[in-house]
């Protein structure tokens, strides 16, 4: 796959991350409109969580999607949230705190090497993470041996147009440069939001994805365009 950019550093990423920890749930809710909670809704949807599965989070930020999928699994599930900087985590824990009944937990852990075991989970979910991982086919290896036979998958992201001289590709790089950007820009973060652009020029269109989650050993691998093609919902089974 041709890449216009190198991979992403993980150290970078993750300082990254650190840094726009507490204003990130914010400015999810402004520069999509409130949209990102209706993507991820639809991620639950194909996850098809029930009590007493093991779900996990994967690059799980502040943990909001942790604790949809904790409130789904009750009685005798549990929900484990991954993710690699700590100052998301200690968001998603202190959410998860102000609800002491639910049947999460978080923990640091890089989503390319989990040290978790094969098949530990029912299912997983990972919304924005893969385009800022290193190498996002290892990504989808290291899923893959994660979920027990049959297990469901889905993964969310900005979704990066099969035609980069297309009008979704146009209105994409139009809404990161003229929105994003200058929204990002009086929370003082525009260096770290200028960053998606690049981002999504090494990214793997949605057929790419496909194959790759295919080649990791899915037994299929559907990539859903959302939002008029602005996002994209890879569903998978183990």
């Amino acid at each position: 796959m041709p890449q216009t950019s190198p991979p992403p550093d993980a150290e970078a990423v993750r300082d990254l991350f650190e840094r726009i920890a507490p204003s990130y749930d914010r400015l999810n809710d402004l520069l999509s409109l409130g949209l990102h909670r209706l993507w991820k809704r639809q991620a639950v949807a194909w996850l098809q969580p029930r009590p007493g599965q093991r779900l996990l989070d994967l690059c799980c930020g502040t943990g909001d999607l942790a604790l949809v999928l904790a409130e789904a699994v009750r009685p005798g599930g549990l929900v484990l949230g991954l993710d690699a900087a700590a100052a998301p985590l200690e968001l998603a824990r202190r959410r998860g705190g102000r609800q002491p009944w639910l049947p999460v937990t978080f923990r640091q852990a890089d989503a390319l090497a989990t040290g978790l075991d094969d098949g530990e989970a029912d299912g997983a979910v990972m919304a924005y993470g893969l385009r800022n991982l290193q190498d996002p086919a290892t990504a989808l290896v290291e899923l893959r041996r994660l979920l027990r036979p049959g297990g469901r998958a889905a993964v969310l992201d900005f979704n990066r147009p099969v035609e980069a001289a297309g009008r979704t590709a146009a209105f994409q790089r139009f809404y990161l440069r003229q929105v994003v950007v200058p929204l990002a820009r009086q929370a003082g973060l525009e260096a770290e939001y200028a960053y998606l652009e690049d981002s999504l020029s090494r990214f793997p269109t949605g057929p790419e994805q496909e194959r790759l989650a295919l080649a990791a050993g899915f037994s299929a691998a559907r990539h859903r365009r959302l939002a008029g093609g602005q996002m994209g919902l890879l569903q998978l089974v183990a």
